[in-house]
């Protein structure tokens, strides 16, 4: 029998009574699935959903075989063994106890058929690069992106028949997700993955796009998915065009059908007046022109009403995913100006740098493993954290957007929030350039803590731009985490108009790429320059 997942009439609502699907009807067979949809989609809910760790509304959910679910942030309990956290502790402890000459019948109950589960264990962390982690080490002496490492390998050992990953490269090294892609691309089941990691979604073999509480399907791959959607959009673009064309066209023959109307009602009375023709027929051919015109009239009106409606159908099928536009020239940085100095450099948790000077606009991308110490270097160069020793000196404003986001504070407004970081700027200065961040009119009174992950990031990111003095370095940590394509997008377009210096942390190859990187460093003990070429780590 094949494996599947069906969401039939699935409908969901929050608490407060906001709804996120109405009736959602979907189909996951084997194969790979990336499910993509702009941030606030319920793309995380339906995953939810499909786990069980949600209750639908309305509908059901039916899956044939055992289902695996990766959450999107992973939280360990310290103090666990790792083979806990596979969930191989019971057999691993009755296999030893077998082998060290107890015989009870309960020991060999619990084995059951899985007598090479620790090689199986060893095997499977060794395939995700965790080869080196024993399995009596307790989860507390792990970084976080090793921890989402463990419990893909807990997932991988139960073999279950649908797995869902959920944004599963977050905070992984370019080392571990490539060894996750790994994993995916080998995995015989069905699952779906929720990513905006486009390496990842290249290696899906279709894409659901969860839009408007409804799913659409494509197939092939990431790449595909937007060669079909730029067709798609143009297709609607032009019928816009002939939509808004013969709305014009219905306009001009009901106005013209009103003045031929109009000529034909001043004819009539004038024929009255001058009583050419006996009254009993003047009057039958005024009540029949009459209602001639009326006729005439809710024909033209009603091709009109059509008309509007098929132009608003067809203007519904256009995307509109908008586009940060904003100027900002008070970030400019001539070439050769000194912007940062770092020497003789030693980190809180051990990282070393001997010197770095940055100048001018340059973009830097900040690379290195979990752990290497990258966060910590940004929040040394911000002043949150001391360094060991050596100096630090930063000669222009700057500005450090962190990967919690906890610049913002949630009981103020957008706008609010703005004004903490430009407390000069007037309130009209302030809503018109927010209005370029995309949060317009009462957009920009919606409180932080009510902005979904994507507006909260562009919030806080508009919070850094429009700050005052204008930041001429901005330091940004890995800055994709959680955010949609879309979201990336009007990320690369605000950073298009910054003329600052930049230094990214970040292991989202494809958006360094995107913003123009014009040096690459390492800090992998120390910190070293590498060529463009050198990106990456050996497998």
């Amino acid at each position: 029998m094949h494996t599947f997942l069906t969401c039939t009439s699935l409908s969901f609502t929050w608490p407060d009574g906001t709804a996120v699907f109405d009736g959602l009807d979907a189909s996951f067979g084997p194969g790979r699935t990336g499910l993509v949809g702009v941030n606030g989609s319920g793309k995380s809910t339906l995953l939810k959903l499909i786990a069980g760790e949600l209750t639908p509304t309305d509908g059901a959910v039916r899956i044939a075989g055992e289902v695996g679910y990766l959450p999107q942030n992973v939280t360990l309990d310290t103090s666990l063994r790792v083979d806990q956290v596979l969930g191989i502790a019971e057999r691993r402890a009755a296999l030893h106890a077998i082998e060290a000459g107890d015989a009870s019948e309960e020991h060999f109950e619990t084995v059951g058929d899985d007598w090479d589960v620790e090689e199986r264990a060893l095997a499977t962390l060794g395939e995700l690069g965790l080869g080196h982690i024993d399995l009596d080490r307790t989860t507390g002496e792990v970084s976080g992106g090793e921890s989402v490492l463990l419990r893909l390998a807990a997932l991988l050992l139960r073999r279950p028949d649908v797995l869902l990953l959920d944004e599963p490269t977050n905070n992984l090294d370019l080392y571990a997700r490539r060894r996750l892609y790994a994993a995916v691309e080998s995995w015989p089941g069905v699952m779906v993955v929720v990513s905006h990691d486009r390496e990842l979604l290249e290696r899906v073999e279709q894409i659901a796009d969860l839009r408007s509480g409804q799913i659409s399907w494509y197939g092939g791959n990431y790449s595909a998915y937007e060669e079909a959607l730029a067709v798609e959009q143009e297709a609607a673009e032009r019928m816009v065009r002939v939509a808004e064309a013969d709305l014009r066209k219905q306009k001009r023959e009901l106005a013209d059908a009103q003045v031929k109307l109009a000529r034909r009602k001043r004819y009539g009375q004038k024929m009255w007046d001058n009583k050419r023709e006996p009254k009993i027929i003047m009057s039958e051919r005024k009540r029949q022109a009459q209602i001639s015109a009326g006729k005439h009239r809710i024909m033209h009106e009603e091709k009109l009403a059509e008309a509007r409606e098929r132009l608003d159908e067809a203007v519904e099928a256009v995307r509109d995913d908008d586009e940060i536009r904003v100027d900002l020239p008070y970030t400019a940085v001539p070439p050769g100006r000194e912007v940062l100095t770092l020497r003789e450099l030693e980190l809180a948790y051990g990282a070393r740098v001997a010197g770095l000077d940055v100048r001018g606009p340059e973009r830097i991308a900040l690379i290195g493993r979990n752990g290497a110490g990258k966060t910590t270097l940004l929040r040394t160069v911000v002043g949150e954290l001391a360094p060991v020793s050596g100096i630090v000196a930063a000669h222009v404003p700057l500005r450090f957007l962190p990967q919690r986001l906890d610049v913002l504070d949630g009981e103020l407004t957008v706008a609010e929030n703005v004004a903490r970081f430009a407390p000069g700027a007037t309130n009209n200065r302030i809503r018109a350039r927010l209005a370029r961040f995309l949060f317009r009119g009462a957009r920009a009174d919606q409180k932080a803590a009510t902005l979904s992950g994507g507006e909260r990031f562009r919030a806080a990111l508009a919070a850094l731009m429009l700050a005052e003095p204008a930041p001429q370095l901005l330091l940004l940590d890995e800055p994709t985490n959680n955010l949609d394509m879309a979201s990336v997008r009007q990320l690369v377009t605000a950073l298009e108009s910054y003329e600052g210096a930049l230094i990214v942390a970040s292991h989202d190859l494809p958006f360094l790429e995107s913003i123009g990187i014009t040096r690459w460093l390492m800090l992998d003990g120390e910190l070293s320059e590498i060529t463009p070429e050198a990106v990456g780590y050996p497998a």
